[in-house]
């Protein structure tokens, strides 16, 4: 049995649909229904058991978990803006070191997922080498709760026998549900469809022009074969990026969207608000050297290749990932 904690939120549901195609159906599925499109992103999936995510800790803390093979932990608070660090303190650290504890004792496999955003600016690079992670200073609250997690792990000697995974921009079906922190594609979408332009924001950087801040953008379907890899990989630990390892800038993101949709390039810069302007990356860009050597040759999709499949697949049809 595998464990999918955030299974019904963007990654984690789209992990139930890569291990569904694996063949694998004995899956709990860890989370709060609490957005219909939660309910929409199961729907399609084949699982045993849907728990809620306070039941399931519960459970953790009592040693009442079945025998399981794998937890695979991407249940958290994913917004960069979330201000309470109490909550975040609770809801991502606290937690994740709960899971963590739980499956070192039973040498059960667990995979988590830490963030792009744990490398703040990019001053001290993008690298994966867990020797530098003292180094990374997060430009925003749950980018720090995130970065807390990894050094409690590297401070207990136990890297090496987890696995974090820094997600950098993931977009794609089933991402419905998360309201401001869906991607640019999916935002870019419905404002191109109702309106026949997209927004995108002012630089205040000279170095950058409007809309050419930079971001490693990756589909949700490489994102899914790269965490998978690591099941497969049983033996191997760390900190690993999954990243597509190019940069692209929002600009690139707005022209593949009116390409997929055959629209007219119709680009309007808006200013930035201020609450997020000294939290704002303008560019990231994931070392891949390292996933590579664990095992991942796959060729990820372009930034032109996985905004056509999602637009043309599931945003037009209206589908989530799974459905038929």
């Amino acid at each position: 049995m595998i464990v999918v904690t955030g299974g019904a939120g963007f990654i984690g549901s789209a992990l139930v649909h890569g291990l569904n195609k694996k063949g694998v159906k004995q899956i709990w599925v860890v989370d709060q229904i609490d957005h219909p499109q939660k309910q929409e992103n199961l729907n399609p999936l084949l699982f045993d058991k849907l728990i809620d995510k306070d039941d399931f800790l519960n459970d953790i803390l009592e040693n009442n978990l079945p025998h399981c093979d794998a937890i695979l932990h991407m249940g958290a608070c994913s917004s960069t803006t979330e201000t309470n660090e109490a909550f975040l303190n609770k809801n991502n650290f606290e937690y994740t070191r709960h899971l963590a504890s739980f499956c070192l004792d039973r040498d059960i496999r667990f995979i988590y997922a830490s963030s792009a955003a744990t490398y703040g600016a990019g001053e001290n690079g993008y690298s994966d080498d867990e020797s530098r992670l003292k180094l990374f200073q997060p430009l925003n609250l749950y980018g720090d709760s995130k970065q807390k997690f990894d050094l409690w792990a590297q401070a207990q000697g136990v890297l090496d026998k987890i696995v974090g995974l820094k997600y950098f921009n993931v977009y794609g079906p089933n991402e419905y549900h998360k309201q401001e922190m869906q991607s640019m594609v999916r935002k870019g979408f419905i404002q191109i469809r109702d309106t026949g332009k997209i927004r995108l924001f002012k630089s205040y950087k000279a170095e950058y022009e409007d809309g050419n801040q930079e971001r490693d953008f990756l589909y949700i379907k490489d994102a899914v074969a790269m965490t998978l890899l690591f099941l497969e990989q049983q033996g191997m630990g760390g900190i690993f990026n999954v990243g597509s390892g190019k940069a692209r800038n929002w600009n690139d993101l707005a022209r593949a969207l009116f390409a997929a949709m055959n629209k007219q390039e119709n680009i309007e810069y808006i200013d930035m608000p201020e609450e997020i302007k000294d939290q704002y990356q303008y560019h990231t860009c994931s070392e891949t050297e390292k996933i590579q050597k664990a095992g991942f040759t796959e060729t990820v999709m372009s930034l032109e290749e996985g905004v056509a499949d999602y637009v043309e697949q599931y945003l037009v049809p209206g589908r989530h990932l799974g459905a038929v």
